[in-house]
């Protein structure tokens, strides 16, 4: 039986997440105005609050349901803003994938250190099968060439978890990930790009220049190209299983934060949220917040579900996609909604409901645009194959 149920102690790391969610809110409208700034590692408010796995008051990351609780935390966290935080942690999507698919060896050389993640391209989005950076063996080396965009936490990270192929007639079989530190020959961060929202949150051009990289740093170290795209490819992708309901969770904290501060607008003007209600007996705008609350839940739903079967070791590839659709498209229709109904008030910028309505169009796309997961989904329920419906 699914139970979302949490516990004393649960609960009141979640509160106290809220609480400073509240601190890093202050900061969220500076940050937003001023991209050039980089929103510090630590407020200096945190000296004075405990850290964050005192919160958890030892909880082990193997404990049950600890991958829901992470959800919840990460929607908690970005109730108060996407990009400030009262610390940031270390770590970025890289360290995932040398979690997911990195040798022993690997992930204790490079684990302590901040990994971005580098897929995206110029010519290529959300299927990093056509990436076209390549990686040319030469003896004990591999030869990167090409350009990435849109890397996140590319400014800040020590290094970056680079996609390329070696066979570019291979297909997804071809691609292989690479491990490179930065300052190495080669291997330039271009600019910090400039975004619609997330302003704060750095992320960045690279190109790579007959970057020379070790074997070493083959994620993974497996060197074959298998037609069934087995290998790099498939290890890394693996990623995406909890990354994906995770940023549907960073989407759904932001539209949670839009819901919270229009439920406060509409009591300010008189107009009470009736639970329960018949739908004729409802106010039109209350009427409106109720659909909205319930899309809200609805997708909050799927990020738990494969969130709970993974804390199962059960897989949720179907899941996690389910997720990022739902969550990617509902908090795009929730900030919306807010707006709508606030009129004004809600485009203002003495508010951030226009900056969550910004903040939240990126979970829809990075990490697999809703489109690329709904093709996911159908593929996975019908039993296509990708050449069979595309």
């Amino acid at each position: 039986m699914i139970s979302f149920d949490l516990t004393e102690h649960d609960k009141k790391v979640l509160d106290a997440i809220r609480e400073e969610s509240l601190i890093a809110r202050k900061y969220a409208r500076h940050f937003d105005e001023n991209e050039e700034e980089f929103p510090p590692d630590q407020l200096p408010e945190a000296k004075d609050r405990p850290g964050f796995y005192s919160l958890l008051g030892g909880r082990d990351v193997d404990d049950s349901g600890m991958n829901v609780l992470g959800m919840l935390i990460t929607a908690a966290q970005t109730w108060g803003d996407y990009s400030v935080r009262l610390r940031r942690p270390a770590g970025g999507l890289g360290n995932s994938a040398l979690r997911a698919a990195g040798s022993p060896e690997q992930q204790q050389k490079w684990g302590h250190l901040t990994l971005a993640m580098a897929i995206t391209e110029p010519g290529c989005g959300s299927d990093p099968s056509r990436v076209k950076t390549t990686a040319t063996k030469d003896g004990d080396h591999y030869v990167l060439n090409g350009e990435k965009i849109f890397v996140t936490t590319g400014c800040r990270a020590d290094g970056v978890v680079a996609w390329a192929t070696v066979d570019a007639n291979a297909g997804r079989a071809g691609i292989k990930s690479f491990l490179v530190e930065k300052g190495t020959p080669g291997f330039t961060v271009v600019r910090k790009e400039k975004k619609l929202g997330i302003r704060a949150d750095d992320t960045a051009a690279y190109v790579f220049e007959n970057c020379r990289v070790p074997r070493a740093n083959l994620l993974g170290g497996d060197e074959t190209v298998a037609k069934e795209g087995s290998g790099g490819f498939r290890g890394v992708m693996k990623t995406f299983n909890m990354t994906r309901p995770a940023v549907a969770a960073i989407g759904l904290g932001i539209s949670q934060a839009a819901l919270d501060f229009t439920r406060e607008q509409l009591e300010l003007a008189g107009i009470a949220i009736r639970y329960g209600a018949s739908t004729a007996s409802q106010n039109a705008l209350a009427q409106k917040f109720l659909e909205l609350e319930a899309m809200q839940e609805a997708a909050m739903l799927t990020v738990m579900r494969a969130a709970w079967l993974a804390d199962r070791q059960e897989s949720n590839n179907l899941e996690s996609s389910i997720a990022k659709a739902k969550g990617g498209q509902a908090v795009r229709l929730v900030t919306q909604g807010c707006i709508e109904i606030l009129g004004p008030l809600g485009v203002s910028r003495e508010h951030l409901l226009e900056k969550w309505f910004r903040d939240v169009r990126i979970t829809d796309i990075y990490e697999g645009t809703g489109q690329i997961q709904n093709l996911i989904i159908a593929r996975t329920i019908l039993g296509y194959s990708r050449n069979e419906l595309r």
